[in-house]
């Protein structure tokens, strides 16, 4: 009959720590597109999958709050009057 793990040994794969996030949005973006490449490249060993994918959730979350802070100041600095950009 085959061991079962114990869930002491499985916790750490099963909820890695995603670690430190980046120090800025371009960053984020940068780590965020090589860890999808090496998911959409099929080579990652099981056991880093999921670190990987939830990482990437991490950057995820990370890069569109950055986004959603700045476009929070734009339309501060604008009073909320933004307008469609129209050729003159």
């Amino acid at each position: 009959m085959p061991k079962v793990p114990s869930p002491s040994t499985t916790s750490s794969a099963a909820t890695p720590d995603t670690g430190p996030l980046p120090a800025s949005y371009e960053a984020g973006l940068q780590e965020l597109e090589q860890l999808v490449a090496e998911l959409e490249s099929g080579q990652l060993p099981l056991d880093q999958l999921l670190g990987s994918y939830q990482r990437g959730a991490a950057l995820l979350g990370f890069c569109r709050d950055k986004l959603q802070a700045v476009e929070d100041q734009i339309k501060v600095l604008d009073a909320g009057s933004l307008k469609p950009w129209t050729a003159e």
